[in-house]
């Protein structure tokens, strides 16, 4: 007869393990330290053989019966139900976790995209701590549900990069044969508001103060303080920023972007005004000897992160006067604002971005814009100028572009 659940339950250990039979093979095997399993035996060419369904509770004796059932159609067949779970088993084991699936996507992808570092940030933030050591055959859909559903609690924005990186990462295991589908196709993302947010003339004096070197009040590292300055003088994007190396910038006054490192994965020319060589100039005393015009003050041979930037603000946002929070980012749209209040023209404006032309413009049109992106900055860094109250350069001041490295 079949166990009862009843029965089950008063199963009282004993000295040494014993069974009782619950039919068709099926046993329940109890053990001195109390601890119940259900074991399947067999006959398979004239031998006898056992293996281990699962532990009970875990396993019910409903859910064990149809295993049973299952691994004695499996006997019929002439096939070794115990070697099959062995090799089940031993696949499992060998499939790739989640913490091997973020590394060999950072390997074969991520480490080659301006914004791979942030995107292996998320993960490392709000993936592998949760998710890190289990397989990645085994996430479900309602686990990318309720990680990301507790991220949005969080950061709704951060909720929603965290779901893009995710979705390209379950793409990429699908492509390279780890699993066969993504458990994220088809997820849709909660609809973001475009931001607004652009300074005005009394926060950007505001923040610029702030940003002042001598400024003690203000616990923000001297070289954050300059690569916040520097995106609000030249609009382009923090991480391009951020990652400026001395080699980028030539003897003609102009920062040079290579494609590799922008998100449209096309070269940018950005004019230097005096303002911003003398940042750089200013960042020259902390960079040391390292290829980075911002270097980070944490690591050997890195820059600064646009995750420093944004935690600079974050902490800052209030103490400093402001109403309303910003973001580095605001910092590009504040100047793309003002350019067009300076009387700059939409393309030339959006060249200093670096956007690519729309349409045709974008396959007929191919000059470079040097001159007209140079005359928009020097116009805007004369009127950042009359904002922050600061005086216009001296006549026939010299400053040095490239360094020597001894």
């Amino acid at each position: 007869m079949a166990l009862s659940e009843l029965v089950i339950q008063k199963l009282a250990p004993k000295k040494e393990r014993f069974e009782r039979c619950d039919g068709n093979g099926l046993y329940l095997r109890v053990m001195p330290t109390g601890s119940k399993s259900w074991v399947f035996r067999y006959m398979l060419e004239g031998k006898a053989r056992r293996f281990t369904l699962g532990t009970y509770p875990n396993l019910s004796a409903t859910e064990a019966r149809k295993g049973a059932a299952t691994a004695r159609e499996e006997v019929k067949a002439g096939i070794d139900p115990a070697a099959v779970r062995m090799q089940a088993r031993a696949t499992w084991k060998a499939a790739p976790s989640v913490s091997d699936l973020i590394q060999e996507f950072w390997d074969m992808e991520l480490k080659d995209t301006p914004s791979g570092k942030e995107r292996l940030r998320l993960m490392a933030k709000d993936v592998e701590p949760v998710w890190g050591s289990r397989k990645v055959v085994d996430i479900t859909r309602r686990d990318a549900v309720v990680l990301l559903d507790d991220v949005r609690q969080r950061a709704a924005i951060v909720g929603n990069r965290l779901q893009g990186v995710l979705v390209r990462m379950f793409r990429f295991a699908s492509e390279r044969g780890i699993i066969e589908h993504s458990p994220l196709d088809g997820m849709r993302r909660p609809q973001e508001q475009a931001r607004k947010r652009v300074l005005g003339n009394d926060e950007i004096q505001l923040l610029w103060n702030a940003l002042d070197l001598d400024n003690q009040d203000v616990k923000i590292y001297q070289i954050t303080k300059l690569a916040l300055k520097m995106v609000l003088l030249t609009g382009q994007r923090p991480g391009e920023v951020c990652g400026m190396t001395w080699a980028e910038i030539d003897a003609e006054g102009f920062w040079n972007i290579s494609a590799e490192r922008r998100k449209g994965r096309v070269s940018q020319r950005v004019p230097l005004t005096d303002m911003a060589l003398e940042i750089i100039e200013q960042a020259r005393v902390y960079s040391g000897l390292s290829p980075f015009v911002f270097a980070s003050v944490l690591k050997t041979d890195a820059p600064i992160t646009t995750h420093s930037l944004s935690v600079a603000i974050l902490h800052h946002w209030k103490p400093l006067g402001f109403s309303e929070q910003f973001t580095p980012h605001d910092l590009r749209r504040t100047l793309r604002t003002r350019l067009a209040e300076l009387g700059i023209d939409d393309v030339t404006a959006e060249r200093v971005l670096g956007h690519k032309l729309q349409g045709i413009m974008a396959v007929y049109n191919r000059h470079g814009y040097d001159a007209e992106k140079r005359q928009a900055l020097e116009k805007w860094a004369r009127k950042l100028r009359q904002i922050v109250g600061i005086e216009e350069p001296g006549v026939g001041k010299v400053i040095q572009l490239r360094r020597v490295v001894a």
